[in-house]
């Protein structure tokens, strides 16, 4: 990029000097770092030619160094152009440095507009809290030899006095954002653990990564004996919901076994990941924390970018803080599901109970009333008690198992069928006329007579049948129709061998 030429003259060393007091009440009373900047860079370019300026800030943690503020002879702007701070002189050895000419030769910035020639000549010095190197400061000329030893000890002296009034500006910042995050974080807790439909915890715990982290995609695994399955996932860089994973590679011992969080720069040659699965994501960069419940693992979080991200340790570590509400919302969640599947089932049989029926039957019965097909089908084994009696109780909590092996078997998923006490059984029928009921009992009574067991036995059951028709108020009608069908057939009936 041309300039015109500087017009600010060297200002005698009085005058440098007193602009550095200067400088420091300049800024005593301002808290916003871009305020600060722009306040640095002007109180500099009185003192020192500045065809460039520019104010960078330096984690030595990630070494990852950013330039947040330049200017390039015209008015100062804010910035996010990252670098290695490594790579730098000044932040690496946190020493000043002077560069005469050839600048472009040792230096990882340059100005210029690519078709002049770049700036020649720079001081820079760090930016120092206490003994800590936290970023740097460098003024730049088209003009070689612009510096010397006194505008290098006089930028170390503007960047001495920078660096209280940036570092504290930087603290407000940062206590500031902290504060955000842990409101913002303590609103998601409350909506996590608010609910108890896993589904819907699962989805928030997604959607909470994206939000806090930015990201373009987040992934809850879970974790099962076959694999690592995806329970709930959102964006473009996510796996479909329900795929598995194998459980191999390192990656899985380091977030499942020994608990750490892991950061993948790039997925797709991490070797941390087998290449068949490496094959499969999507994501180019991301960050993987493990789901814990007590001692054990239960499966993930992930969040992945499509394009090269860093992602910082202080990222993973808010993405930690959130898997651990996550964690325990997932455990409530599930705890609830066993709970109500235990109040919900009969534990001989592993069947729905009467409560479930009655709840399954009032919803189905709703829809009926509105024009959808409805049937049912009272069982009830024959000469139960007899059976009982003569081959023991054992044998016949065996018998009632087995039952309900034939009637889950030859129930279709979308349909129920539950134990509705005793030795009696209802299958609840939807979108199924009162033939299809019929039918449905008679496969039912094949597969009693081939049973191995209940077969050479004689243990036979009868059923009775209804449909939904408009006459009927409530669910007991349906019930109360089946009964009555089921006694007439009952009557009657040979016993077999228990009769």
């Amino acid at each position: 990029m041309s300039l015109p030429e500087n017009e600010t003259a060297t200002a005698s060393l009085a005058e440098r000097y007193r602009v550095l007091l200067g400088i420091g009440s300049a800024l005593a009373g301002v808290v916003s770092e871009e305020e600060i900047y722009r306040a640095v860079h002007r109180q500099t370019t009185r003192v020192l030619e500045a065809d460039g300026f520019y104010v960078a800030l330096y984690d030595r943690e990630g070494d990852e160094a950013e330039v947040v503020y330049w200017a390039d002879g015209g008015e100062g702007r804010q910035s996010q152009i990252p670098f290695r701070g490594s790579e730098s002189e000044v932040l690496r050895t946190g020493q000043p440095v002077l560069i005469t000419d050839r600048l472009a030769d040792r230096s990882l910035l340059t100005l210029g507009d690519g078709t002049s020639v770049p700036t020649r000549a720079a001081v820079s010095a760090p930016l120092r809290e206490g003994d800590v190197v936290v970023g740097s400061i460098s003024v730049q000329s088209y003009r070689a030899r612009a510096y010397g030893e006194a505008e290098l000890e006089l930028l170390q002296g503007i960047a001495d006095v920078a660096s209280v009034a940036i570092v504290n500006a930087r603290h407000v910042t940062e206590l500031e954002r902290r504060q955000r995050e842990a409101e913002r974080m303590l609103d998601i807790s409350r909506a996590l653990v608010a609910t108890l439909d896993d589904r819907e915890v699962l989805r928030g715990i997604v959607d909470a990564a994206r939000e806090l982290l930015s990201t373009d995609g987040a992934v809850v695994w879970l974790l099962e004996e076959d694999g690592a399955r995806v329970g709930a996932s959102g964006g473009a860089t996510s796996p479909v919901e329900g795929s598995l994973f194998p459980l191999k590679g390192d990656l899985i011992r380091l977030v499942m076994e020994e608990r750490e969080s892991v950061i993948l720069d790039d997925v797709s040659t991490s070797r941390l990941l087998p290449p068949s699965t490496r094959r499969r994501l999507l994501a180019h960069s991301a960050m993987v924390v493990p789901l814990v419940a007590g001692e054990r693992a239960m499966g993930a979080l992930s969040v992945g970018s499509a394009e090269p991200r860093a992602f910082t340790p202080t990222e993973a570590r808010l993405l930690q803080r959130l898997a651990g509400h996550a964690s325990l919302a997932l455990e409530n969640a599930r705890l609830h599901a066993r709970l109500r599947a235990l109040s919900l089932t009969d534990p001989l049989t592993n069947l729905p109970n009467r409560r479930h029926l009655e709840m399954h039957l009032s919803q189905e019965f709703a829809a009926a009333q509105r024009g959808r097909p409805l049937a049912l089908v009272l069982f009830d084994l024959d000469f139960f008690k007899r059976y009982n009696d003569t081959l023991g109780h054992v044998a016949g909590d065996d018998a009632l198992r087995a039952t309900a092996e034939i009637l889950m078997g030859e129930t279709r998923a979308m349909n129920l069928v539950a134990r509705f006490g005793g030795d009696e059984f209802v299958a609840v029928l939807s979108d199924t006329s009162i033939d299809g009921a019929e039918r449905h009992a008679q496969r039912v009574a094949m597969r009693m007579a081939r049973h191995p067991v209940l077969g050479p036995l004689g243990l036979t059951m009868s059923s009775g049948v209804a449909e939904f028709q408009d006459h009927m108020e409530t669910p007991q009608d349906m019930l109360r129709t089946a009964d009555e069908d089921l006694y007439r057939n009952k009557s009657g009936r040979p016993g077999g061998f228990f009769e």
